[in-house]
């Protein structure tokens, strides 16, 4: 079985235009023979907290059909990240697609203390069933904190699915946090980043597979577009170009 990891750059609050792009990947990720394909946070919009109000939208939005079908026809499960509807403010959603399924969401739980002004928390561990395993999705900033991690493998989680846009520090912090996590409950780890800029920062790339033992098993370098594909078996990694 196996899993990728998209390293991609957004077009800011183009959603029409960021679907296409997903579509490439997802083409590619199934000529691969992916199972699922995970996409870096809030990919759909770019990671623009000051327009998330106004790009926010539901899972049910018709523009997103496009991913759905492509799920529907390919049997491949999509994560892509999108910024939802909800009260007060949007939430930073991951709209999880699955062949003839409603779509799924979660929601980040733990928001950055620079998010606060622009969105509130979801509520809530999503687990992602594929064959034998249970993946569990973590959003950034939680991500990097411990008790995440924690809940996702007592809510019954083996596989930690990270979406991320970070910087070069942010990158550089999880490279050594990632590794710790998929030791301390003997968990692979797959962590999708984005390129390019965002609305105060550029992100660097560096989308990684770590093993159980927390081995890293393939990186995509900063500024290349492409899939990181990690066969869960062998766990053995290929670097695929994108589209």
């Amino acid at each position: 079985m196996k899993l990728c990891a998209a390293q991609l750059s957004s077009i800011t609050g183009d959603i029409e235009g960021n679907i296409g792009k997903h579509c490439a990947f997802i083409q590619r990720a199934v000529e691969q023979g992916a199972a699922l394909i995970l996409f870096p946070e809030l990919s759909l919009t770019n990671y623009a907290p000051s327009l998330a109000q106004g790009l926010a939208t539901t899972p049910d939005d018709p523009r997103l059909d496009a991913l759905q079908h492509l799920a529907d026809v390919h049997g491949i499960i999509i994560c892509a990240g999108l910024p939802v509807t909800g009260a007060p403010l949007p939430r930073i959603g991951m709209v999880i697609f699955q062949a003839h399924q409603p779509r799924g969401l979660y929601c980040k739980q733990r928001l950055h203390a620079d998010e606060l002004p622009w969105f509130s928390p979801g509520e809530g561990q999503a687990l992602i069933r594929l064959g034998e395993h249970s993946l569990a999705p973590a959003i950034c900033y939680e991500s990097m904190l411990p008790e995440h991690a924690d809940e996702a493998v007592a809510a019954g989680a083996d596989f930690y699915l990270v979406s991320v846009a970070k910087s070069a520090n942010g990158i550089a912090a999880g490279q050594q946090h990632y590794p710790a996590m998929a030791r301390r409950h003997a968990m692979p780890l797959l962590m999708s980043n984005s390129i390019g800029p965002v609305e105060d920062f550029l992100t660097t790339g560096q989308s990684a597979a770590w093993n159980r033992q927390g081995d890293c098993l393939g990186t995509l370098p900063d500024g290349q577009e492409g899939l990181v594909l990690l066969d869960l078996e062998s766990e053995r990694v290929e670097l695929i170009p994108g589209p």
